[in-house]
Formats: structure tokens, sequence, C-alpha cells
């Protein structure tokens, strides 16, 4: 599933004793009645909210989980949680979190590969100088 909204907020990484992390976004949906959804982020998950600031625009993949709980007085309990695993600026292109960022060639690499070249075959008369 995915949600789209601007970045309400964004808290600190929480670390528990048991080295579990997480992180979490409140993101206010674009609809006609907007509404403040709030998404965690778990583990190394939670390093994707680093390229993010409070009110851009995103697209965050989303998947719902739920659980049940049974109180000490035997009362049963459900809830449920929104857990983020990926994240897109809406704004400013489309650029994906949680790929790793790549480097961009210079101006003086070549604008395009040679087509149909492997490029892990050496060249006989390839000379370093």
């Amino acid at each position: 599933m995915e949600l789209q909204g601007t970045i309400k907020k964004i808290t600190d990484t929480q670390t528990f004793a048991s080295g579990f992390q997480k992180r979490e976004m409140v993101l206010l949906t674009e609809e006609q009645y907007p509404q403040p959804i709030n998404i965690e982020f778990l583990q190394e998950k939670g390093d994707l909210l680093n390229h993010c600031k409070e009110g851009e625009k995103v697209k965050v993949s989303i998947n719902l989980r739920g659980r049940e709980w049974t109180s000490p007085q035997g009362e049963v309990k459900y809830f449920n949680s929104i857990i983020g695993w990926r994240l897109e600026k809406m704004e400013g292109g489309t650029s994906d979190f949680n790929e790793p960022v790549e480097a961009q060639p210079g101006n003086n690499a070549p604008a395009a590969a040679a087509p149909n070249k492997n490029v892990f075959e050496e060249d006989e008369d390839d000379l370093p100088f």
C-alpha cells in the first residue's frame, strides 16, 4: 500500500534495551479531510527519515500489521501498526530514499557507453598511457 501527503512530524530514533529501534513520522494525508497518520520505521528503515524534512511532500510504501493482546484480567484487545519501508519525494523529482544514492559522472565522463559492449571484457589495445 502507499500513502501520499505532507510530513507533519519526524521523531528521534527510539532504542530499546533489546537493541530494537524505531522512528516515527506523522504524515498529513491529502484529501478533503486530511488525516494525521502515524507511520513507524523499524530498525535500519529509520534511516530513510534522515533525508526528510517536515513540510515535504512524500509517498510512503507501507504494510499494515495487527496483533492480539490479552490483559491480566483476560480481556482481549487488538492493536494495529502502520510500518513504512520506502519513501519517495514528490516535489523536486522522485528520489527513492530506499535505494542508495549513486554518484553522478563528472563532465569528463563519456556521455553514453558503447552499445552491446561487455564492460567487464578488456580490450587488448587499452593502454594506460
